[in-house]
Order: structure tokens, then C-alpha cells, then sequence
């Protein structure tokens, strides 16, 4: 028996193409059909990749043609799997915070280098110079900010916005702050697991009405781990600040977390390397320098992996005392640590500025493998 092109059509035209919802000629996956007396070669392109659904659409057309048009046809099916590119990793985009322009991630390799302190500083700087700033403290383990702002007894109230209830976050010296810090009792001890602590960040980053705000600095904790990957997986982060001191143990820690920022996987912009502690100035001395912790070792390390310096921070008693006080040591006036907070910020911006010339916006990661969570490999 001769086949016959039409009929072969005719009985495709019965078969449903697995997840599409349509007839393999209406959806256009019959690409080609030859006949050969009773031999009938049918090519298809399907989008589902799985072994299931090929097996599935071959025996569909082998029983149609059998039932439909000559059950003693030879047939032979084709099957080309047309499945969609895999998106990279970090073409997820993260949910924006409405009215935040800049989100700024501070971290540090080591805990103990002044990250907190750089942070609480760069905030009140930023808001010395008229813009509009808030911090949120994820710090889940050891939060700070609240302290450093005086802010510690407050707790954030609840506010409607478009009908649905937010925090509002505390504020101080012109800075907005949330924290952990505010929902645990002074001497309650955070034991929590990854994914509980990650459920507590999202609650403080999208269920709190930040307003508008130029710069939203992230504190983020020590090391390299579960929340750093929280973090960015669920803001487009703008750019990173790592925080160091000179010697070559921090130096070590400091170097991973530049590099966690420039895998490929995570691809966040390091704005640059901070030098805290970078040499000690006594008060009676103003104009002496006591390199404690070595000489240049955040920056030297900024040259070798080829990001911005941005500047040094002496390791002074005021500093300390402001911390402690609850009002930043950069709000002091017409001192030299203002000077240096100053210049260390405005170095921030401009790279910032820089970055979103330069590059398009930050993407949130989504880890879909181990490979999220593998040893950086050193450059």
C-alpha cells in the first residue's frame, strides 16, 4: 500500500504534543514527513527534553498512523528536542526594593576588623552630605548597629502602607536602621540555622517601608556563607565594600571575600578595600603613626586584585568611645577622623558612581548547584 502524505497529516492531527496543549501540526512540531510506498519517515521537534516525553510522543504516532491510516505502515520517528537556553545563574533578577537606588553590601573575610564601625561611619557620612540613608544590620549572630546609633531599647512600630502592614524603621542622625537587634532581648544569644536566619532577613528587607532612599548599606557578617548568599539572592546588590586590617591574617580572609564577590556565579562589583586600624596615632601624639598590624597590607592587596582603594582608617580611642556613646565617630566636626571618613566615602561614591556608568544593573543570583557554594578559586 502507497501512503499518502495527507493522511499522515490527517492523523497527527490527533496526537497532543506533551506540555504544549495543541496538535503536533498546529503547534508546528511536525517538521517533515516522507513516504515510501507502505515506509512512512515522520521528523517532529519537541520542547520537553525529557526521556518520558519523547518515548511519549513516539508510540502516540506510531498508534495514530497504525490506527488512522495502515496498521501494517513502517514507520520511523525522528525526534529533536528544541528545548529553551538554560538562563545563567545570575540572570534571575532580584526583587528591587521600591525607592532605594543603591544598595551597598559591606563585608569582611574576618570578624573583629571594624566593619560595623566603617559601616555605622559611612552611613552618618552619606547623611552629612544630604543623602538619604539607611542600614540594614545582617549581622544576624552579632548585631551592632543598634548600639552604635543609640537606638537599642527602640523596637520599630507598624505602618499601612497601600494596605498592607510594614515596619518602619528606626531612625537616627538621619539614618534608618533595622536589626535583628531590635526583636531579641540584650542577653538572648540568635541560634538559629541558615534557612530560619534567611526568613528573618527577607522580613526585615521587603516587609519594611524604607521610603525613599538613596544608599541602603548592608552590614553583613564575617566570612563567606549562608546569608552572603541570602543576601544576593534576593537584591540586585549594587556593589561591595570589603573591610580589612593590615596583617596578613585578616588579609588572607579579606582576599576570599573579594573573591566570593567575583565568581562568576555571584558577579557583585567590589567597589573597593577599606584599611581599618591601619596605624595607631596617640592622642598626645596627633602627628605620630604606630604601624601595629604592618604597613599598606589592604591596600598592596588592592593592587593585586586589581580593585579600588579607598582609603585608611587610624585605630584611635574615639573611635571606640563614639561606638559605644551611640553617636559615630564621623559625626565629630572639624577632626581628622571626620576628614578621613569623608574622603573614604566620597571615594565610595565616585567608584559607585563609576560602576553604574559603566556596568548594567547588579542581577540576583540563584544557586541551582553546588557549585554556588564550591572553594573560590584564587585568580
Amino acid at each position: 500500500m502507497k501512503l499518502d502524505k495527507k493522511d499522515i497529516l490527517k492523523a497527527l492531527e490527533t496526537i497532543t504534543v506533551p506540555g504544549e496543549g495543541q496538535n503536533m501540526v498546529e503547534s508546528g512540531a511536525v517538521r517533515n514527513i516522507q513516504t515510501f510506498g507502505d515506509e512512512v519517515v515522520v521528523d517532529i521537534t519537541i520542547k520537553n527534553p525529557s526521556l518520558q516525553a519523547k518515548k511519549k510522543a513516539e508510540v502516540s504516532i506510531l498508534q495514530a498512523i497504525h490506527r488512522e491510516v495502515y496498521e501494517k505502515a513502517k514507520i520511523t520517528v525522528n525526534i529533536t528536542v528544541d528545548a529553551p537556553s538554560r538562563q545563567k545563574q545570575n540572570e534571575i533578577k532580584g526583587a528591587p526594593i521600591p525607592g532605594i537606588k543603591n544598595i551597598i553590601a559591606v563585608a569582611s573575610g574576618k570578624g573583629g576588623v571594624g566593619k560595623s564601625t566603617v559601616t555605622a561611619n559611612l552611613a552618618a557620612t552619606l547623611s552629612k552630605m544630604g543623602f538619604a540613608v539607611g542600614i540594614l544590620d545582617a549581622d544576624i549572630y552579632g548585631p551592632s548597629i543598634p548600639i552604635m546609633y543609640d537606638v537599642a531599647s527602640q523596637k520599630p512600630l507598624a505602618v499601612e502602607v497601600n494596605g498592607k502592614s510594614k515596619m518602619k524603621p528606626i531612625e537616627n542622625y538621619g539614618v534608618k536602621i533595622l536589626s535583628i537587634g531590635f526583636f531579641t532581648q540584650p542577653n538572648q544569644a540568635v541560634i538559629w540555622r541558615g534557612p530560619m536566619a534567611a526568613k528573618a532577613l527577607n522580613q526585615m528587607i521587603f516587609d519594611a517601608h524604607w521610603g525613599e532612599l538613596d544608599f541602603l548599606l548592608i552590614d553583613l557578617p564575617p566570612g563567606t556563607g549562608d546569608i552572603h548568599l541570602s543576601i544576593m539572592q534576593a537584591l540586585p546588590v549594587t556593589g561591595a565594600v570589603v573591610v580589612s586590617t593590615p596583617q596578613e591574617i585578616a588579609l588572607a580572609d579579606a582576599r576570599k571575600g573579594v573573591a566570593m564577590f567575583q565568581q562568576e556565579a555571584i558577579n557583585v562589583p567590589v567597589l573597593g578595600i577599606i584599611e581599618n586600624m591601619a596605624y595607631f596615632t596617640p592622642a598626645e601624639l596627633p602627628e605620630n603613626k604606630y604601624y601595629i598590624f604592618g604597613r599598606d597590607g589592604a591596600k598592596n592587596l588592592a593592587e593585586d586584585m586589581d580593585v579600588p582603594f579607598l582609603g585608611a582608617l587610624p585605630l584611635v580611642q574615639s573611635i571606640r568611645e563614639a561606638s559605644d556613646a551611640g553617636r559615630p565617630a564621623a559625626l565629630q566636626t572639624a577632626t581628622p577622623l571626620e576628614a578621613s571618613f569623608e574622603e573614604i566615602t566620597r571615594n565610595t561614591v565616585q567608584e559607585l558612581v563609576r560602576r553604574n556608568t559603566d556596568l548594567p544593573p547588579t542581577e540576583a543570583i540563584k544557586i541551582t548547584t553546588m557549585a554556588g557554594c564550591a572553594a573560590v578559586k584564587k585568580k
